[in-house]
């Protein structure tokens, strides 16, 4: 591949990565019209439609074999499993955050997953974290401290979404590119499936199930969840295996800004004096922290200069 292929492999990345993080900014916007459908409802949905909507992927693509190849694989079995536990926990609170009038608490989690991520390779990768990378993790801790103690709550939705996203990317990371993105979404889903099966019947025998009960349009809605869900991912994965890392860095703040204006800007969620100053420690680590990854990303690029040059 010459360098302008390259180049423009990698500007072609970028923009499917934008794409994918904006639609996800774009998620809150669109739970919010699925009312009066509660969380758990909307959750069951979700992964009952991400699976048909997969496996309709999976028969115009033509990759059922690749499906079957991974279900040999022990092991990549087992990790697609707990990859699917982790999104169910993962959409379970977003969208309980999502339609309890939480969005800006559930934009916070996906501004501390990148911390959290950094986290993670040093309790579970044994990664050695710069100076700065340690500063920017006490900043968020701070941060967190400063909402629990000023505000008077504690941030556990948002905790429980940084957590469980960061999780997420690591299992993700130890299947690597052995699972490719429509795959792994219909593995994840099919496991799932019997948890969302055990929440329509609680559902249907406590509040009833809305779906068909609030009209046509409104069941279109839920329909489409399960594209709504998918879509994104495949953008994502696709810019992901074109951009450099430093650009999917940046760009992953698209989408908790988006949710955090639409909590905000949209719905008129509080943002008290307590708030803003742990949001704005926040925003000051994530500073920190992309700073840190630019300058060692260009560290990285020169040393590979003279070494080419030698």
């Amino acid at each position: 591949m010459t360098p302008e292929e390259t180049s423009r492999e990698q500007s072609l990345g970028g923009v499917y990565a934008f794409i994918a993080y904006f639609l996800w900014g774009f998620m809150p916007l669109y739970f919010l019209t699925l009312a009066p459908t509660g969380p758990w409802e909307v959750v069951a949905w979700r992964i009952l439609f991400s699976l048909l909507f997969c496996a309709i992927l999976l028969t115009v693509t033509r990759t059922w074999r690749k499906l079957f190849a991974i279900l040999r694989n022990r092991r990549l079995v087992f990790w697609t499993i707990i990859a699917g536990l982790l999104i169910y926990v993962n959409w379970q609170v977003f969208l309980i955050s999502t339609l309890t009038g939480h969005v800006i608490e559930g934009s916070l989690g996906y501004f501390i997953n990148p911390i959290f991520t950094v986290l993670l390779g040093v309790l579970v990768l044994g990664e050695r974290l710069r100076t700065a990378q340690w500063v920017a993790i006490g900043i968020a801790g701070l941060a967190v401290a400063v909402i629990i103690v000023g505000y008077g709550s504690f941030p556990w939705m948002a905790l429980t979404l940084a957590a469980s996203f960061g999780t997420y990317g690591l299992v993700k990371k130890q299947i690597g590119p052995s699972v490719d993105a429509i795959s792994g979404l219909t593995l994840e889903s099919l496991w799932l499936a019997p948890i969302a099966a055990v929440q329509l019947v609680v559902v249907a025998a406590t509040t009833g199930l809305t779906f068909g009960a609030s009209g046509a349009g409104h069941a279109a809605m839920l329909l489409l969840a399960g594209a709504v869900t998918a879509v994104p991912l495949l953008f994502f994965a696709a810019g992901a295996r074109r951009a450099p890392l430093t650009v999917i860095g940046l760009l992953q703040f698209v989408a908790p800004i988006m949710q955090f204006l639409t909590g905000w800007w949209l719905m008129g969620e509080p943002m008290p004096i307590e708030r803003w100053i742990g949001f704005g420690l926040v925003w000051l680590a994530l500073i920190v922290l992309t700073i840190d990854s630019l300058l060692s990303a260009r560290r990285v690029r020169g040393a590979s200069d003279v070494a080419d040059l030698v």
